[in-house]
């Protein structure tokens, strides 16, 4: 049985969003991760490039292990392992404090995504079994610098920021949160109180915030064109692993 899908540039760009160069800069990557090595037991079926091409399509569009192994001419239980194997080879590696922290201007968000594993997941606001996935950004360059393990939906954005361990990654930094992050040591809205409306220059600051924070959710629009992020069927480890390749892909996206 022989698939249509192949690493060439086609193929590539219509299904993973990326450009061809960008594409083999991921395949590098795994490669330096030791992706290329047997894994134990028979030879893979597709070279490197193919397989990593099938990670990046599965990410981008949560097709089935069924539905993607006649695409790629193997079985669905190749599939899967192709999937086990490199989907941790293609995550994110957390950037590194910058040297020039005190100029530097993060922003922090989370966001829901619905998982099946309720290992993972709670109920939460969306109706759906999802998990809050924390992500940081760098505000110039709007690229992804660290994402935190998923916690269960049901957990507040402050409650999950502090037991992600991402502060420690951002000392030094300012980082902006909206006014879920109260109390946080972010930098945060202004609140109104009881009696006390807002000052015009506090009125001020909060549309200027809003208007940097914003670059978060776009980026959170951006990543979750990886259809994986709108419906996780991955167990354990999986949703964790998509949404550091996930970040990876849109870093080289807009990096390169």
């Amino acid at each position: 049985m022989r698939g249509m899908l192949r690493a060439d540039p086609v193929w590539v760009e219509t299904f993973t969003g990326l450009r061809m160069r960008q594409f083999e800069g991921l395949v590098r990557v795994v490669r330096e991760r030791g992706g290329n090595g047997p894994g134990g037991g028979r030879p893979w079926a597709l070279p490197l490039p193919d397989r990593v091409l099938l990670v990046a399509v599965y990410y981008r569009t949560n097709l089935t292990m069924r539905q993607l192994g006649p695409l790629f001419g193997i079985s669905s239980a190749t599939v899967c392992r192709v999937i086990g194997r490199l989907g941790p080879l293609l995550t994110l590696e957390e950037a590194a404090r910058p040297a020039d922290a005190a100029a530097r201007l993060w922003i922090v968000d989370g966001t829901l995504i619905p998982v099946r594993d309720r290992t993972v997941a709670a109920s939460s606001r969306n109706y759906r079994f999802s998990a809050n996935v924390q992500v940081i950004i760098d505000a110039d360059t709007r690229l992804v610098v660290a994402t935190a393990r998923p916690a269960p939906g049901n957990k507040a954005d402050a409650q999950v920021w502090r037991n992600s361990g991402l502060a420690q990654h951002c000392e030094g930094v300012t980082v902006l949160g909206d006014g879920a992050y109260f109390n946080t040591g972010l930098v945060v809205p202004h609140r109104k109180r009881q009696r006390r409306p807002l000052l015009p220059g506090e009125e001020a600051d909060n549309a200027e915030h809003r208007r940097v924070r914003a670059r978060v959710e776009h980026t959170f629009a951006r990543m979750k064109n990886y259809k994986i992020l709108r419906d996780c069927r991955q167990r354990g480890n999986g949703l964790h692993h998509a949404v550091r390749a996930v970040a990876h892909m849109h870093n080289l996206a807009l990096a390169t």
